[in-house]
């Protein structure tokens, strides 16, 4: 997958347009966490440095297509300043007269911060005209949302039929990582695939089975697996719809020789409860009155041992309930684990994510993927339409 890429486009005396992803938690008007505005400065500095103005779009929330002031970007202004280090300006509006006239004012060097694109419904229907207008913006476009590439939006694909279009730093580090998961990984490649539903993650096992050498299935998912396999699963989440499915899964498995690793054994609770007792069982021997909440360290050691001559690790979703304490010990011994492996290691997907930087560990990881729903579709080997706009 080859991109066009910013530093690939002249930009000396150019208005750029470019797509980021604000989409920040706010208390009381307050950034809460940086970290998407962080990770899109090194490309906006890039473009300013080249002697360009920039016009930046973001939504923020989820506004329904209104203006609403609850969803004003105007905090997110503040910290963009903050972090930048040079004045912002916050566009009156999205479209109209008066940001036409704010967007030709900029001068080199010069930031304007455009309104909530989700102001408009326009934008999530991906209306042409109003695509066209928010092009007329730009003499070029700089899409660095990976967040929302998977998104067929004005601000993330209807621009680029109006304007050379170049991928940012984030969306290039973020092919980089994922694409040859899926094209030409590095042996012996491992994926540990947790979360709660086999129907939201299937299609992610389906398509890692043709590259994998060793699948780790963990978390609430894990039961409907066990199931098929004969085991007792007591009241563990279980989906009667997804029986086939995990048996026609299994069975492609060992089709292609990859090897698949199920719990063996479990931390289990009578309640789903922050306060509730861990009871530690064997995955044939959970009885009616338990729920799984959590690998146990049998497992843990199996997961261990797959990654020590690994080259390439993928990790989608937790091994457990890791938002309770009790019950995530599995989560964070996989985390550690990867954080210790020579690996070429990549962690997608918003729980695995906030998984590594509860225990403090995304330095130690290869890439932690920026898109939780994005990066998902992208291992589901899905065409993302944001990413498809910026390929040569």
């Amino acid at each position: 997958m080859q991109l066009n890429t910013i530093k690939e486009a002249d930009l000396k005396g150019k208005r750029v347009l470019i797509r980021v992803d604000f989409n920040v938690p706010l208390k009381n008007g307050v950034v809460t966490d940086n970290t998407r505005i962080k990770a899109a400065l090194p490309t906006v500095q890039y473009i300013l440095e080249q002697g360009a103005s920039l016009v930046v779009m973001s939504h923020f929330g989820r506004p329904k297509g209104q203006k609403n002031p609850d969803f004003s970007m105007a905090p997110i202004a503040k910290e963009f300043e903050k972090l930048l280090g040079k004045p912002v300006k916050l566009a009156s509006d999205v479209i109209g007269s008066e940001v036409e006239t704010e967007v030709k004012a900029l001068k080199p060097g010069e930031v304007l911060l455009l309104e909530n694109v989700r102001f408009y419904k326009e934008e999530e229907a991906n209306d042409p005209e109003f695509a066209k207008t928010l092009a007329s913006y730009g003499d070029i476009y700089c899409n660095d949302a990976f967040g929302t590439a998977h998104r067929a939006h004005a601000s993330t694909e209807g621009v680029s039929h109006y304007l050379p279009s170049y991928a940012g730093f984030l969306i290039e580090k973020e092919v980089k990582f994922m694409a040859p998961l899926l094209e030409n990984p590095e042996k012996p490649f491992v994926a540990i695939i947790g979360g709660s539903k086999v129907s939201s993650k299937i299609t992610v096992l389906e398509s890692l089975v043709k590259t994998c050498d060793t699948i780790v299935i963990g978390g609430g998912m894990a039961y409907t697996f066990l199931s098929v396999l004969g085991n007792k699963i007591g009241k563990s989440l279980f989906e009667p719809d997804y029986v086939d499915t995990a048996k026609a899964f299994l069975e492609k498995a060992k089709e292609k020789g990859v090897k698949v690793i199920l719990p063996v054994d479990n931390v289990c609770a009578r309640e789903f409860s922050e306060t509730a007792e861990p009871v530690l069982v064997n995955s044939d021997d959970i009885s009616d009155d338990l729920m799984g909440m959590d690998i146990g360290p049998k497992t843990v050691a199996l997961i261990t041992d797959s990654l020590k001559d690994a080259k390439s690790v993928v990790w989608n979703g937790p091994m457990g309930v890791f938002e309770f304490d009790a019950f995530a010990k599995g989560t964070e011994a996989v985390a550690k684990a990867l954080a210790a492996s020579n690996a070429t290691t990549v962690v997608g997907g918003g729980d695995s994510v906030a998984a590594i930087n509860k225990f403090g560990l995304a330095s130690k990881i290869s890439h932690v993927s920026t898109g939780g729903g994005a990066s998902l579709e992208f291992l589901e080997g899905k065409t993302l339409p944001g990413i498809k706009a910026l390929e040569k």
